[in-house]
């Protein structure tokens, strides 16, 4: 199973490059995760903002590939326990379908690209930074596969 993160941004400073690189490199090759940077839309002063965000959605739809499980990663989304995340990775292993997370850019992600997800996912209620979220995530996607192979990393 190969984990996508489409993730709006790029050139993230080398310390989340490091720190999402750290693990990555200690998950299997079938519970690969792969991060891919989406261009952020078109603002500036007096952007439109639900332009930008329909152009950063476009570019999301482009690399989705058909058969794809998507999971929105959402402030409103279902927050899931480390326990639950690893429980909700055991049935993306055994659908046998390769998984994109999806981020959005600094207004989120387009309302329709949201509801056309196959899940809603908050990891936080709170506002965090974009090069935190990979970090986090990587970590996380680490943390539940180590629950589910019996690793003690997590105690």
């Amino acid at each position: 199973m190969k984990i996508r993160l489409l993730a709006v941004g790029s050139k993230m400073p080398g310390w989340v490059e490091e720190g999402v690189e750290t693990y990555r490199k200690r998950l299997p090759r079938d519970f690969n995760l792969e991060i891919e940077e989406i261009t952020l839309g078109q603002r500036g002063k007096n952007a439109d903002i639900a332009k930008a965000r329909a152009q950063e959605a476009q570019r999301i739809r482009d690399k989705l590939r058909g058969d794809e499980y998507v999971v929105a990663l959402e402030v409103k989304g279902k927050p899931w326990t480390t326990e639950q995340l690893a429980q909700e990775a055991d049935v993306w292993r055994m659908g046998g379908r390769d998984i994109a997370l999806l981020v959005g850019g600094p207004d989120g992600l387009e309302p329709s690209l949201s509801a056309a997800a196959d899940k809603t996912w908050s990891i936080s209620p709170l506002t965090l930074p974009h090069p935190l979220v990979r970090i986090m995530l990587a970590e996380q996607l680490y943390r539940a596969w180590t629950l589910l192979v019996g690793h003690p990393y997590h105690r």
